[in-house]
């Protein structure tokens, strides 16, 4: 499965990488904002997106915004510090599938991966 993760954090797509790797994923693809996501999702071509709100360029909510209204269906599931309930709401609302606050346990993430590939499946 391929999963990009798109976070200005090195060291937290270096955590979720990690965590990913564990789980038995390897086709793995980074970005560093919501800019140079879009750039690179068409030859990507991702099953999976883990995404930060909080970036430079184009934060989380923006990208999924474009990303949707470019017809993606792809998963996303916002990996965030935003965790106030308006910003959940706006996530849903944009077209997110699931939602990570951080700092999150590998065991967390994996269930969040697994439920939302298993609601996509069954959609």
């Amino acid at each position: 499965m391929r999963i990009m993760l798109v976070d200005d954090s090195k060291t937290m797509r270096n955590i979720q990488r990690s965590v990913l790797t564990q789980l038995g994923y390897s086709e793995i693809d980074e970005a560093r904002d919501g800019q140079d996501a879009l750039s690179k999702v068409v030859a990507f071509k991702p099953e999976l997106i883990l995404l930060d709100w909080n970036m430079p360029n184009m934060d989380g909510l923006t990208f999924l915004q474009v990303f949707r209204a470019k017809g993606f269906k792809t998963p996303v599931i916002m990996v965030t510090t935003e965790a106030e309930k308006r910003n959940i709401i706006a996530a849903i609302k944009a077209g997110v599938n699931n939602y990570v606050i951080k700092p999150f346990t590998p065991d967390v993430l994996k269930q969040r991966i697994e439920e939302t590939l298993a609601k996509c499946k069954a959609a």
